[in-house]
């Protein structure tokens, strides 16, 4: 009985936050900047030198690589002193948060990070926007917010094509970028933008193909729904997976690989897959939000033993982890910290001194024995009661 009452808490939860998210689509239509409330804002010390989270292991290995190749330098190695928070203060900078997609659990945690990271320097945030995954709203975005003078814009660029002449603008008038996962084409680092900031999504992606393959014992028949749009993150996470699969696990055989290019697209390409491929036994989902619509799929079909694994710690996959759900586990990304590791570097730039190009956040593999423990190291705050009382039973 407890599990059928968590099962329908769950799809409780998952149907009220989809009727949110339309419902924030619909109010956002106007073009109007996205102002983002306080809402789970977390606050930093306010002394001492400014960092990531202490509690994240430096001796852990990255396996990602930049957007050119380049070798990642983790964000444990970059700090702010209190002096150099004071020198920044005195410049009385702003600074703008444009947002690819602003409604997920991990974009409100990189929101929140560098707000809370930017008041601690004395940086003003004077915009907010949400992107809505659409390249001709993101560019508007970028207009408004070029209109308010800021000094630093964060961004996570919708396409890195169509976007590119926005941003480009935006360097050539003198303001400081700084890029969560993507770089758009023909910016060159140290000259048009500070640092790309990423979480490992290689190994993210290597944490769900492990969890994938142990899950299945080793044996069966996957899929893949990747993400259709050249975010060389994303494409780094479904390369590891693949690779996962096939050195380590041998008797796994990847059936069927299907790209989105929105994650509404993901329910409707996991139903192709399960009517096409009825013995299948596992999905690997790009990201949470399309993890959901495979979940969603699954259902419809009937497919009560299916697999699936992601990257990214959203409240919806984290409860059906926490409940023994469908969802067995992923790789989480820590976006709290990489939004506190973009304005740290930001800050490095305000100071003229010299930045990587490529830096990157510690992963965190997540399953049913540790989600309540990952949930506050990705978010710095305790998990929802609902996925506490999952997590229990």
């Amino acid at each position: 009985m407890k599990k059928i009452f968590f099962k329908m808490m769950m799809i409780l939860l998952i149907s009220g936050l989809a009727i949110a998210g339309c419902s924030q689509s619909s109010s956002s239509q106007s073009g109007n900047e996205s102002e983002k409330s306080d809402k789970n804002e977390v606050k930093l010390p306010d002394s001492g030198p400014l960092t990531i989270n202490p509690e994240i292991s430096s001796e852990q290995e990255i396996l990602s690589k930049g957007p050119y190749g380049e070798t990642a330098i983790s964000a444990k190695d970059f700090q702010l002193t209190e002096e150099e928070i004071e020198k920044i203060k005195e410049g009385k900078y702003k600074a703008a948060i444009a947002m690819h997609y602003a409604g997920n659990d991990y974009s409100t945690a990189q929101i929140n990070g560098l707000k809370a990271a930017f008041e601690r320097m004395g940086i003003e945030v004077v915009a907010v926007t949400d992107g809505q995954f659409k390249s001709e709203k993101q560019v508007a975005d970028i207009e408004t917010i070029m209109a308010k003078s800021p000094d630093i814009i964060v961004s996570l660029p919708v396409d890195p094509v169509s976007t590119a002449p926005a941003f480009k603008k935006a360097a050539d008038a003198g303001i400081k970028l700084v890029f969560m996962d993507s770089v758009p084409v023909g910016l060159e680092p140290g000259k048009d933008y500070v640092s790309v900031v990423a979480s490992d999504n290689y190994g993210n992606g290597t944490a769900a193909g492990d969890i994938l393959g142990e899950q299945l014992g080793g044996k069966g028949k996957v899929g893949i729904i990747y993400h259709d749009v050249d975010f060389f993150v994303n494409n780094q996470r479904r390369e590891a997976v693949e690779t996962t699969l096939k050195e380590k696990y041998p008797e796994i055989e990847i059936v069927t690989s299907s790209g989105i290019t929105t994650p509404n697209d993901a329910e409707k390409v996991a139903s192709a897959m399960l009517t096409r491929y009825n013995d299948l036994d596992g999905i690997f989902a790009i990201w949470d939000v399309p993890a959901e619509g495979v979940l969603a799929a699954a259902r419809t079909a009937g497919k009560e033993d299916l697999t699936i694994t992601t990257v990214d710690l959203g409240t919806n996959v984290a409860l059906e982890i926490a409940s023994g759900g469908n969802v067995k586990g992923l790789g989480s990304q820590l976006p709290f910290d990489q939004g506190v590791a973009e304005a740290i570097l930001a800050g490095h730039s305000l100071l003229g001194k010299e930045v990587p190009p490529f830096v990157a956040v510690p992963g965190l593999a997540v399953t049913q024995e540790n989600v309540l423990e990952a949930w506050k190291m990705a978010y710095r705050q305790e998990a929802p009661e609902v996925i506490q009382k999952a997590a229990k039973q």
